[in-house]
C-alpha cells in the first residue's frame, strides 16, 4: 500500500506543479502582452504628437 500512496502523492505533486506552471506561464504571457501594448501605445501617441507638430 505504501507504493500506492507514493504514486498518489507523486501524482498530486505533479498536478499541483502543472497548475503552478500554467498559472506562471499565463501571468508571464499577460505581463508581456501588457508591456507590448504599452510600448505600441506610447509609439502611436508619440507619432501622433509629432505629426501634429509638423502640421503646425
Amino acid at each position: 500500500m505504501r507504493f500506492v500512496y507514493g504514486l498518489v502523492a507523486l501524482w498530486l505533486v505533479l498536478v499541483i506543479l502543472g497548475f503552478v506552471v500554467k498559472a506562471l506561464a499565463w501571468l508571464v504571457g499577460v505581463g508581456v502582452f501588457l508591456v507590448v501594448v504599452t510600448i505600441v501605445a506610447g509609439a502611436v501617441v508619440r507619432r501622433g504628437s509629432s505629426r501634429d507638430v509638423d502640421r503646425l
